[in-house]
């Protein structure tokens, strides 16, 4: 297998050859591709050392899967070339997500509807990952009448600017500022872009691709994103209804029972998911689970998950493997 990683230099692109290295998925042959900066410096993967190469020079040697992380614009230039070349595309960026004919996939819940002819696969946004894959068990079991989102997202997933923003404030240094404010001793409810309806874009990102993967174009959602001066781990907390009655006791066992998921739920001693705890692993973790007692049929619980591995780089290595396991490639 020729497996081409586009990005290869970034967070999500150094987490996906660490995925690779550590699910034991050995390419043939490997293509790191950079940007132009990057052309000809050497990157490490599974105890060898590459070079890495141009998109230009990548898409010559018609690799059989090719992972994107390097943006949406990268993405929307060089995708459908490596696709048309005969490549499987799996893209982490926003680029075509919401594209009719462009499977977006969790592997857990809808990797099925994969076939040899999706030749570019879309990665969800990583606040998105981690909540479906709560809200599927939960959907079938009991119908999702609305959901509320607050999500408290962490600086990596902005990228290495935002990074060094928070490093240069915790060290007291002057530096290039990845957002409007500082992000150190502080938090501010702003994820991407506004939008004319007064939401982010990122916020809209969860409602809309929540949407498609879970196959409910009018499911009711809202979403509040909120950055907080965390280096790694996405953490959501959730309100949701439901169309019929649950009980807690059920609701934790099938959580329990749901791949990918892990219950840290004992308030006695104060276990519940955090960030640090997330960071480097690629479960998704839940807890604070009980039942909203100003609302019939509603649930709170609290999600947290490392938004570099399974919110990225896990989750498009999952779909690899998938590819692989499958004969779609």
């Amino acid at each position: 297998m020729k497996l081409a990683i586009i990005g290869a230099t970034g967070l999500v692109g150094r987490e996906i050859i660490q995925v690779l290295s550590e699910q034991n998925i050995s390419p043939e042959i490997f293509l790191p591709v950079a940007s132009s900066k990057s052309v000809g410096k050497t990157i490490g993967f599974q105890g060898k050392l590459y070079t890495i190469i141009s998109s230009e020079e990548a898409i010559k040697k018609k690799p059989d899967i090719a992972i994107f992380s390097a943006g949406a614009k990268v993405s929307k230039e060089w995708a459908p070339k490596f696709a048309e070349t005969g490549t499987t595309v799996i893209d982490n960026s926003s680029a075509w997500r919401m594209s009719e004919n462009i499977p977006l996939i969790v592997p857990e819940i809808n990797a099925n509807i994969l076939s040899g002819k999706d030749k570019i696969i879309a990665n969800p946004n990583c606040s998105t990952i981690q909540l479906v894959l709560v809200l599927a068990p939960l959907h079938i079991a009991y119908g999702i009448k609305r959901i509320v989102v607050s999500t408290y997202q962490s600086v990596t997933g902005t990228g290495a600017k935002a990074v060094r923003q928070l490093e240069n404030e915790r060290k007291g240094v002057h530096g290039e500022m990845a957002y409007p404010y500082p992000i150190d001793l502080n938090l501010f409810p702003q994820g991407g872009d506004f939008l004319p309806n007064g939401y982010t874009t990122e916020e809209m990102k969860l409602v809309n691709e929540t949407r498609k993967i879970l196959n409910e174009p009018s499911l009711k959602l809202t979403a509040t994103i909120v950055r907080v001066p965390v280096f790694g781990g996405h953490s959501e907390a959730v309100n949701i209804e439901f169309v019929r009655e649950f009980d807690l006791n059920s609701v934790h066992s099938l959580l329990s029972d749901s791949t990918g998921i892990v219950i840290r739920d004992d308030i006695r001693h104060n276990i519940y998911p955090m960030p640090l705890e997330a960071q480097g692993k690629d479960d998704v973790f839940v807890g604070r689970i009980r039942r909203d007692e100003s609302q019939p049929k509603s649930l709170n619980l609290f999600i947290v998950a490392d938004n570099l591995r399974k919110g990225a780089a896990t989750n498009a290595v999952q779909i690899v493997r998938y590819l692989m396991s499958n004969s779609l490639i």
